[in-house]
Protein backbone atom coordinates (compact mmCIF):
# COMPACT_ATOMS: atom_id res chain seq x y z
CA UNK A 1 0.00 0.00 0.00
CA UNK A 2 1.08 3.54 -0.98
CA UNK A 3 0.55 6.12 1.91
CA UNK A 4 -2.09 7.88 0.69
CA UNK A 5 -3.87 4.31 0.20
CA UNK A 6 -3.03 3.72 4.27
CA UNK A 7 -4.52 7.53 5.20
CA UNK A 8 -7.80 6.25 3.54
CA UNK A 9 -7.88 2.83 4.72
CA UNK A 10 -7.07 3.94 8.25
CA UNK A 11 -9.77 6.47 8.46
CA UNK A 12 -12.23 3.83 7.22
CA UNK A 13 -11.82 2.10 10.17
CA UNK A 14 -11.02 4.93 12.78
CA UNK A 15 -14.19 7.06 14.29
CA UNK A 16 -14.64 10.20 13.33
CA UNK A 17 -13.08 11.60 16.58
CA UNK A 18 -9.94 10.13 15.16
CA UNK A 19 -8.36 11.43 11.99
CA UNK A 20 -5.20 10.07 10.08
CA UNK A 21 -3.63 13.24 7.77
CA UNK A 22 -0.65 11.88 6.33
CA UNK A 23 1.52 8.70 6.42
CA UNK A 24 4.76 8.11 5.54
CA UNK A 25 7.12 5.21 4.81
CA UNK A 26 10.02 5.29 8.10
CA UNK A 27 12.78 3.26 8.83
CA UNK A 28 11.92 0.12 11.25
CA UNK A 29 14.13 1.85 14.05
CA UNK A 30 10.84 4.54 13.97
CA UNK A 31 9.17 4.23 16.78
CA UNK A 32 5.97 6.64 17.16
CA UNK A 33 6.06 8.01 20.55
CA UNK A 34 10.03 8.14 20.90
CA UNK A 35 10.67 9.50 17.89
CA UNK A 36 8.95 12.48 17.91
CA UNK A 37 10.12 15.61 18.21
CA UNK A 38 7.11 17.72 19.24
CA UNK A 39 3.37 17.06 20.58
CA UNK A 40 1.09 20.01 19.96
CA UNK A 41 -2.18 20.27 22.50
CA UNK A 42 -5.12 22.48 22.33
CA UNK A 43 -7.69 23.23 24.80
CA UNK A 44 -11.13 24.60 24.68
CA UNK A 45 -13.00 26.58 27.49
CA UNK A 46 -16.83 27.46 26.91
CA UNK A 47 -17.07 30.53 29.03
CA UNK A 48 -20.33 31.79 29.23
CA UNK A 49 -23.59 31.67 32.00
CA UNK A 50 -24.94 28.99 30.19
CA UNK A 51 -23.32 26.09 28.44
CA UNK A 52 -23.76 26.31 24.80
CA UNK A 53 -24.70 22.24 23.72
CA UNK A 54 -22.88 21.89 20.66
CA UNK A 55 -19.82 22.26 22.54
CA UNK A 56 -20.61 19.94 25.79
CA UNK A 57 -18.46 17.35 24.65
CA UNK A 58 -15.35 19.43 23.20
CA UNK A 59 -14.42 22.35 25.36
CA UNK A 60 -14.72 22.89 29.62
CA UNK A 61 -17.70 25.05 30.72
CA UNK A 62 -16.65 27.90 33.13
CA UNK A 63 -18.64 30.46 34.22
CA UNK A 64 -17.68 34.15 33.27
CA UNK A 65 -15.69 36.33 33.44
CA UNK A 66 -12.30 34.77 33.02
CA UNK A 67 -8.99 37.12 33.29
CA UNK A 68 -7.66 36.40 30.52
CA UNK A 69 -5.11 38.47 30.44
CA UNK A 70 -3.69 37.11 33.87
CA UNK A 71 -4.10 33.69 32.29
CA UNK A 72 -1.86 35.04 29.44
CA UNK A 73 0.85 36.16 31.86
CA UNK A 74 0.77 33.29 33.81
CA UNK A 75 1.18 31.14 31.01
CA UNK A 76 4.36 32.44 29.86
CA UNK A 77 6.15 30.84 32.18
CA UNK A 78 5.68 27.79 31.22
CA UNK A 79 7.75 28.40 27.82
CA UNK A 80 11.01 26.80 28.19
CA UNK A 81 12.45 23.88 30.04
CA UNK A 82 10.76 22.95 33.77
CA UNK A 83 10.34 20.13 35.98
CA UNK A 84 6.80 19.41 35.79
CA UNK A 85 6.28 17.02 38.83
CA UNK A 86 3.49 19.93 40.01
CA UNK A 87 1.42 19.57 36.84
CA UNK A 88 1.66 15.69 36.29
CA UNK A 89 0.40 12.56 37.61
CA UNK A 90 2.58 10.55 38.89
CA UNK A 91 3.67 7.19 37.59
CA UNK A 92 2.82 4.48 39.64
CA UNK A 93 6.43 2.93 40.84
CA UNK A 94 8.17 5.76 40.64
CA UNK A 95 9.01 8.41 43.46
CA UNK A 96 7.74 11.77 43.92
CA UNK A 97 11.90 13.05 44.11
CA UNK A 98 12.11 12.04 40.28
CA UNK A 99 12.14 15.42 38.32
CA UNK A 100 10.11 15.42 35.16
CA UNK A 101 11.71 17.83 32.72
CA UNK A 102 10.03 18.73 29.99
CA UNK A 103 10.62 21.90 27.06
CA UNK A 104 7.65 24.05 26.90
CA UNK A 105 8.28 25.51 23.30
CA UNK A 106 5.18 27.57 23.10
CA UNK A 107 1.94 28.24 24.92
CA UNK A 108 -0.90 30.65 24.57
CA UNK A 109 -4.57 31.93 24.96
CA UNK A 110 -6.73 33.67 21.97
CA UNK A 111 -10.63 34.48 22.31
CA UNK A 112 -12.01 32.16 18.96
CA UNK A 113 -14.56 33.98 16.87
CA UNK A 114 -18.04 33.08 17.32
CA UNK A 115 -20.58 33.07 14.90
CA UNK A 116 -23.01 36.00 15.21
CA UNK A 117 -26.18 33.25 14.05
CA UNK A 118 -25.75 32.44 18.03
CA UNK A 119 -27.13 35.38 19.90
CA UNK A 120 -25.72 35.86 23.36
CA UNK A 121 -22.66 33.56 22.71
CA UNK A 122 -20.32 32.94 25.35
CA UNK A 123 -16.81 33.25 24.89
CA UNK A 124 -14.72 30.03 23.74
CA UNK A 125 -11.57 30.64 24.96
CA UNK A 126 -8.47 28.18 23.24
CA UNK A 127 -5.15 27.84 24.47
CA UNK A 128 -2.32 26.24 22.05
CA UNK A 129 0.33 24.52 23.97
CA UNK A 130 3.15 22.71 22.46
CA UNK A 131 6.72 20.80 23.33
CA UNK A 132 8.98 18.13 23.29
CA UNK A 133 7.06 15.96 25.83
CA UNK A 134 3.91 15.73 28.45
CA UNK A 135 3.02 13.91 31.38
CA UNK A 136 0.01 12.18 32.18
CA UNK A 137 -2.41 14.96 33.02
CA UNK A 138 0.14 17.69 32.38
CA UNK A 139 -1.73 19.90 29.99
CA UNK A 140 -5.30 19.33 32.11
CA UNK A 141 -3.21 20.19 35.19
CA UNK A 142 -2.16 23.48 33.95
CA UNK A 143 -4.98 24.70 32.50
CA UNK A 144 -6.71 23.69 36.00
CA UNK A 145 -4.61 26.17 37.31
CA UNK A 146 -4.91 28.44 35.07
CA UNK A 147 -8.32 28.90 35.18
CA UNK A 148 -7.91 29.28 39.40
CA UNK A 149 -5.59 32.11 38.00
CA UNK A 150 -8.60 33.46 35.87
CA UNK A 151 -11.27 33.32 38.30
CA UNK A 152 -9.27 35.21 40.92
CA UNK A 153 -8.91 32.29 42.86
CA UNK A 154 -5.02 31.84 42.78
CA UNK A 155 -2.04 34.26 42.02
CA UNK A 156 -0.45 34.68 38.69
CA UNK A 157 2.87 33.90 40.31
CA UNK A 158 1.25 30.29 41.33
CA UNK A 159 2.27 28.98 38.40
CA UNK A 160 6.06 29.90 38.83
CA UNK A 161 5.86 28.78 42.83
CA UNK A 162 4.78 25.18 41.71
CA UNK A 163 7.23 24.92 38.76
CA UNK A 164 9.97 25.80 41.69
CA UNK A 165 8.45 23.53 44.45
CA UNK A 166 7.55 20.74 42.07
CA UNK A 167 4.68 19.59 44.01
CA UNK A 168 0.92 19.29 43.48
CA UNK A 169 0.52 20.41 46.69
CA UNK A 170 -1.48 24.03 46.66
CA UNK A 171 -2.35 23.64 42.93
CA UNK A 172 -5.74 23.49 41.64
CA UNK A 173 -7.72 20.17 40.47
CA UNK A 174 -7.09 19.64 36.60
CA UNK A 175 -9.44 20.46 34.19
CA UNK A 176 -11.98 18.13 32.75
CA UNK A 177 -10.89 15.96 29.84
CA UNK A 178 -13.89 16.47 27.15
CA UNK A 179 -11.66 20.10 26.34
CA UNK A 180 -8.56 18.62 25.30
CA UNK A 181 -7.12 17.31 21.68
CA UNK A 182 -3.71 16.16 20.84
CA UNK A 183 -3.55 18.15 17.32
CA UNK A 184 -0.58 17.26 15.91
CA UNK A 185 2.70 15.64 16.26
CA UNK A 186 6.02 16.35 14.61
CA UNK A 187 8.57 14.24 13.48
CA UNK A 188 12.02 15.04 12.37
CA UNK A 189 12.62 14.17 9.06
CA UNK A 190 9.32 13.37 7.88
Amino acid sequence: LQPPDVVAALNRKLSPAVRVTAAAVVPSSFDARRSASARHYRYLIDEGWVHDPLLRHVAFHVEPRLDLRAMAEATEALVGEHDFRAFCRRVPGTSAADPLPRRVMAASWRVEPRSSAHPGASRLLRMDISANAFCHQMVRSIVGQLVAIGQGKAEVSSVERLLAAGSRVGAAQPAPGHGLCLVAVDYDGF
